[in-house]
């Protein structure tokens, strides 16, 4: 099977992980899907704050993901929720802190119904 990845733009709401760089704006983050390793969970990966310092993941259930774009879901380290009609929110927490990132909900559901696709796709032989 085949890893998923796309690159999204999000607003980080909270100081904890904004790149030094970061002039409020959207940042890069990149959201992947690897069914061989993890067939049950995403991985969203931030800009780390410094230069060169790459990016700081946050591994989850996908279930996870669908449900909060619904309504308020997890508990623990990361927390989805809608926030109006075509925005979403995820909260990670971790002992530095916590930061709340801000996604177009039509981002977060391309990228899932890619991961479903990529399961899907019969294994060339």
């Amino acid at each position: 099977m085949s890893v998923v990845e796309q690159y999204a733009r999000a607003h980080i709401l909270t100081d904890a992980d904004l790149p030094d760089e970061d002039d409020g704006g959207a940042i890069p983050v990149v959201l992947r899907y690897d069914p061989d390793r993890a067939p049950r969970s995403v991985c969203v990966a931030l800009p780390a704050r410094g230069a060169g310092r790459g990016f700081r993941e946050w591994t989850f259930e996908r279930a996870l993901l669908e449900q909060g774009l619904r309504a308020p879901a997890g508990t623990g380290e990361v927390r989805v929720w809608p926030c109006g009609r075509v925005q979403a929110v995820v909260e990670f927490h971790s002992p530095q802190g916590c930061s709340v990132v801000q996604f177009e909900t039509k981002a977060l559901m391309r990228f899932l119904r890619r991961t479903y696709t990529a399961v899907a796709q019969p294994v060339a032989h």
